[in-house]
Parts: C-alpha cells; structure tokens; sequence
C-alpha cells in the first residue's frame, strides 16, 4: 500500500513540476511551487526523514513562497515569452533526466540492510550515540556533535546569504527611495484570515520552541525551530501588516539574531578549546562528559535557531519594505 501511495505522490510531482514550467502567469507559477515543497515533504515523511520533511514543509511551502510573492510583486505578473534556446534547452534537460534516471538504477532498494549506507559509519553513529550524549535522536547527535563543522559551516552560509540579500536590496531605486508605509494594514479587514491566523499564530510559535527544546528526543532541532517561528512571524506581518510586524521585532533584533547566532555557535567552540578539548568538542563543558555533550548541544542549536530565523524574517523584510518601481 505505502508503494502504492509513492508512486502516486511520485505522479503527482511530476505533473505540478510540468505545470511549473508551463506555466506562464507566474503568481501561478509561485503557488504551484508551494505545492511541489507540499508533496515533497508529505514524501520526506514517507521515508521517514521527519527532520528533513519539517524543514521542507515550514521553509518550502511557508517562508520561501511569501518570499517569492513579495517578489513578485516587483516585477511583472507574466513571464516574458523567450523563443531563442528553447530547443537546445529541451535537450539538455532532456540528456540530463535520462542521465539521472540511469544512474538510479544502482541504488539499493529502501531499507536494505546491507546497503553501504548502512555498512559504513551508521553503525558506529547507533552504537555511540547513547554512550556519549545519551538520547535517543541520532540525527542531531550526528548533525551537531559528530559533525558539528558541517553545520557551523551551513550557520555561515545562512549568514552570508542573509548579508547577501540585504546588500542587494538595501540599496534604494535610483528614482526615489523605497520605505515601509504605515498606511499598510495586511489582511486585517478580512475576518477569515483574521480569525484564522490568529488561532494559529500562538500554536506555531509554541511548536517551534517545542521543536527547539525536543529535538535530542524526536525530530527538530534549531534550522526546523528557527524556520517554524518566522512562519509564525511571517503569518502575523501578512495579517496585521509590516509596520507591526518591526514594531514587534525590530529590524536591529533580526540582524542581532542572524550575528549573535552565528557567533553563539563559533564561541562556543572556542570555549571548549580555553578548557583543554578540541574545537566544538563539548564533553569538556562539564565534568561529567556525557552531560557536557547536552549542554554544547543545548547552546549550539539556540545558536542554529536565532540564525535562520532572523535570517528569515531579514529576508522577508527586505523584499517587503520595496514597492514595485514604475
């Protein structure tokens, strides 16, 4: 039955992907978007990669698509026809889709036991996880701790992109500089949404801490909380409008975020190197090893989370403080 399901998910993203690309009106084009990151979490929780399918389902299907539509609202409704390349195009996605489809065909079969995957460092990853942090979540043990460089890394790619996109909208239209208007009211003329929004503003801000604070016992961690509570964020700028949204949490708040994360994370290996261990090795945070581990992973994902969620809403504000320029 569970085959059945995928395959029919699997149908049904190729359909919304053709759609996209076929699609001309490009608000369409955005909401079909959403519904492609929808199935592909739906298809993350079929493969039990529940971490991976929050994140898809609160960055994908939430935060990125408002993001798309402030762009839009920059630019034009409809895509400008392209009749040079068209053919050579289709050909090279064309070579590209086969080349993927072939390569496979050497996968082993989902949950194969003697799949390399499962022969090489996964076992070590099982076995050591309760000696050393003692919980029973492997994937932040192994995304926080084993390999702790990997996520500093992606926490300064959060950063750059972040700094990146301020420069780029941060520099005013030649013809007149752009600021938030404080005549912009959001939805809040509108019942439904109202009422609706407001119900569930509380609950996802709730679920984001609780994905902050749980996620060394179940799935979450501190990209899936930081994105889960812009989403709230987000949600109460659509309803009550911009203005409100900076009166709550101030632009300076989201920038002290986005640095105070990223420095968070780097201090805290720099701790542990002062009293004796190797960069972001956070058994010598306390004199009980396995309980050092909880703490150095405790802070690095408050850390994770400030980070991607003010990057975020610094995103998210950037596009919606510019009007479209005539």
């Amino acid at each position: 039955m569970i085959y059945i399901f995928a395959l029919f998910l699997l149908t049904l993203l190729v359909i919304t992907a053709i759609a996209i690309v076929r699609a001309e009106d490009l608000f369409v084009a955005v909401i079909l978007t959403s519904i492609f990151s929808l199935l592909m979490a739906i298809n993350f929780f079929i493969l039990d990669a529940a971490d991976v399918a929050l994140t898809e389902a609160a960055v994908g299907a939430g935060v990125t698509t408002v993001i798309f539509l402030c762009a839009l609202a920059l630019t034009g409704d409809q895509e400008k026809p392209q009749k040079q390349g068209q053919k050579v195009a289709l050909v090279i996605v064309s070579i590209l889709a086969l080349v993927i489809i072939y390569s496979t065909f050497d996968n082993p079969q989902l949950g194969d036991p003697d799949a390399p995957v499962h022969q090489h460092v996964a076992p070590w990853y099982l076995e050591k996880t309760p000696e050393y942090m003692d919980f029973p979540n492997v994937v932040t043990a192994i995304l926080s701790s084993f390999r702790g460089y990997d996520t500093l890394g992606e926490v300064f790619v959060v950063f750059a992109a972040c700094i990146g996109v301020l420069f780029i909208l941060g520099v005013s239209p030649p013809r007149k500089a752009m600021q938030v208007s404080v005549k912009k009211s959001g939805l809040r003329h509108h019942l439904i949404p109202q009422v609706v929004g407001r119900l569930l503003i509380p609950f996802i801000v709730l679920f984001g801490l609780y994905t902050q604070f749980h996620g060394e016992y179940g799935p979450g961690g501190g990209f899936q909380a930081g994105a889960l509570i812009a989403t709230g964020v987000i949600l109460y700028a659509l309803l009550e409008g911009e203005a409100e949204a900076l009166r709550a949490v101030p632009r300076r708040v989201l920038l002290g975020m986005v640095v105070g994360g990223a420095l968070l994370y780097g201090s805290v290996g720099v701790v542990c190197m002062l009293m004796g261990g190797a960069f972001l090795d956070y058994s010598v945070l306390a004199a009980d090893p396995v309980w050092g581990q909880q703490l150095g992973i405790l802070i690095i994902e408050a850390g994770v989370g400030m980070a991607v969620c003010g990057a975020l809403l610094s995103i998210f504000h950037a596009f919606a403080a510019r009007e479209r320029v005539s």
